[in-house]
C-alpha cells in the first residue's frame, strides 16, 4: 500500500478525536514496520474473530439516531466501531499505534467502509468486520482511499492511485 500526501480527516474521526484527545495526538517516529511473530499473528486473528463475533452490526442511525458516530462498541456497532475496538485490544497487547491504522475504503457497491490496517514487514494486512480472515490488503475487494498517518494518529494520508472524484465525508 503506497501512501501519498496528507488529506482530510473523516468527520467521524474528527468528532471522535474531540472526545478522545489523547488517542489522536500520538506522534510516532517509525523505526521500522512491525515484524510479527507466530504468537503475534495468533493474537491478531483472535482479536479479529472475537470482536466480529461479540459485536452485532448496527448502523449509527439505529444506535445514535444520526450518521457517522465513531465510538467504542459495547454490544453493537458499525464498521468504524469494530475498527476502534480491534485497535484498542491490539494496542493493549503491545502493538504500536504506528502499525495499527484506521483505513477508509469503498466497497464494490460504492458505499464507504472502514477497516483496520496492520502495517508489517511482510506487507499491509486488513482486519475487517465483514471477514473473519485477516488478509493482505491486495486480497480484499476494496478500493482504498485514505488512512491514518503512521507518524501522527490525528492526521490522515491518501492512498495513491485512487481517483479524486469519490466523495467521502470529511472536514478540512
Amino acid at each position: 500500500m503506497r501512501i501519498g500526501r496528507i488529506t482530510s480527516q473523516p468527520i467521524g474521526h474528527y468528532e471522535f478525536c474531540k472526545r478522545y484527545v489523547d488517542e489522536c495526538s500520538v506522534k510516532s517516529i517509525r523505526r521500522s514496520k512491525a515484524q510479527v511473530t507466530e504468537a503475534g499473528w495468533a493474537a491478531i486473528r483472535q482479536v479479529n474473530t472475537e470482536v466480529n463475533a461479540r459485536i452485532a452490526p448496527m448502523t449509527d442511525d439505529e444506535i445514535f439516531g444520526r450518521t457517522e458516530v465513531w465510538a467504542y462498541p459495547v454490544n453493537v456497532g458499525d464498521c468504524e466501531d469494530y475498527v476502534l475496538e480491534k485497535r484498542k485490544l491490539l494496542l493493549a497487547r503491545g502493538f504500536s499505534e504506528a502499525d495499527l491504522l484506521i483505513t477508509v475504503v469503498r466497497k464494490y457497491d460504492g458505499t464507504g467502509h472502514a477497516v483496520l490496517t496492520l502495517s508489517t514487514t511482510d506487507g499491509d494486512f486488513v482486519l475487517d468486520n465483514l471477514d473473519t480472515e485477516v488478509k493482505s490488503w491486495s486480497e480484499t475487494p476494496y478500493h482504498y482511499l485514505k488512512r491514518q498517518s503512521a507518524s501522527d494518529t490525528g492526521r490522515w494520508v491518501e492512498i495513491e492511485n485512487c481517483p479524486d472524484d469519490i466523495p467521502v465525508s470529511s472536514i478540512e
